[in-house]
């Protein structure tokens, strides 16, 4: 029997002519990312060593306490950011007709997302917000300034672009995607709104998919990451449902939801995202540590392993990256497991050249594996 990346690439393959037939309504975030290096040691004007890890970051950060620090930023590129745009250009690159809504420059589109609005049909309501994401070998911290996060809401959806609009976005989508709850002060409200005034009107049609990233809720109360739970768990009437989560969200929403046991390991990963999706009663329930994935649902949890690299050439949007590529295989009729392995094939594709591959780019890199 062939491997699971070889059934991933073999069913991608054939399938990879249908993509391009399905209508996608991502969003709703939007930020501008400077990816950074931290300097170490610097050897001349152009040339330095940078700090390799979180773990050595911390220390030097920890060791200024009740004195003072100097730490030189390099700022490596300038890119489009937020869950939502990274998700969906790499979905764009699949082959799939995206519509994206989020706050991507209002009135005037950034520039930064020129290139991406060539690829998709775009809506923004606001002003982006603005990410440092000082990246190391071993993770990364994304420092964000949020202020115009709070105009991404539903008064401001309605007016410039359209209730009748936003209805279409949801009814006539293969696949709904709506990231970064925790930044958006807004979303849940706006989910609200999505669940009392657009599916109750929707036309009868084959169940799509909804697919949900918190996107790290630490910050949130738990409260808060309740109710939003409870909102998610109500699309499940109108659509199949998938919430994605890192390890270390899944570990939260767990706590938050009352799940206990040992936080450590693929063992606990499995049982958390079976935990959650018990509790929330959806499709599935997705958690991608860095090396593997697994998904639970009403058959059971899976697991398929990652392409892990421990030299990643980008690491910001890698999570983005696997979310799309797991709900490519949505699109192609993948099971979970299959899902998962075109997943972290996406993630892993992309943090080895910083960019995201297209379809049969994608499967020749899960063939290789």
């Amino acid at each position: 029997m062939e491997r699971l990346p070889q059934r991933a690439a073999q069913l991608l393959r054939a399938n990879a002519h249908t993509i391009a037939t399905h209508r996608l309504t991502i969003g709703l975030d939007g930020f501008v990312d400077e990816i950074i290096s931290v300097v170490d040691k610097r050897e001349s004007a152009e040339k330095f060593t940078r700090v390799p890890t979180l773990t050595a970051f911390g220390a030097r950060v920890s060791a200024a306490a009740g004195r003072s620090a100097n730490a030189e930023l390099v700022i490596e590129r300038v890119k489009l950011g937020g869950n939502g745009p990274i998700m969906a250009n790499a979905l764009a690159a699949f082959g799939a007709k995206v519509t994206y809504i989020g706050n991507l420059g209002y009135p005037n589109l950034h520039p930064v997302f020129s290139e991406f609005a060539k690829h998709a049909t775009v809506y923004s309501i606001a002003e982006p917000g603005l990410t440092d994401a000082l990246e190391f070998d071993d993770g990364k911290i994304m420092m964000g300034k949020h202020a115009s996060l709070g105009d991404v809401n539903w008064a401001n959806l309605v007016e410039r672009i359209g209730h009748r609009t936003l209805a279409d976005c949801f009814a006539n989508a293969s696949l709904v995607g709506l990231q970064n709850w925790t930044m958006l002060p807004h979303m849940s409200d706006i989910w609200e709104h999505v669940l009392t005034e657009i599916c109750p009107n929707m036309p009868a049609q084959p169940r799509h998919t909804f697919f949900f990233d918190l996107a790290d809720p630490e910050k949130r109360k738990p409260g808060d990451i309740r109710h939003a739970l409870d909102l998610i768990g109500r699309f499940q009437k109108y659509y199949d449902v998938y919430l994605g989560l890192n390890e270390k969200e899944s570990f939260e929403i767990g706590a938050v939801l009352g799940c206990q046991g040992e936080y450590d390991g693929e063992s606990a990963v499995k049982r958390v995202a079976k935990f959650i999706h018990d509790k929330i009663r959806i499709s599935g329930v997705v958690v991608h540590p860095r090396a593997y994935a697994v998904a639970a649902s009403a058959d059971g949890v899976v697991k398929a392993t990652g392409p892990f690299t421990e030299k990643p050439l980008i690491s910001t949007g890698a999570g983005d990256h696997f979310n799309a590529g797991f709900c490519l295989g949505k699109l192609i009729g993948a099971d979970n497991e299959i899902s998962l392995q075109i997943g972290v094939g996406a993630s892993g594709y992309y943090v080895r050249t910083a960019r995201s591959p297209n379809a049969m780019e994608l499967a020749d890199f899960l063939h290789s594996l």
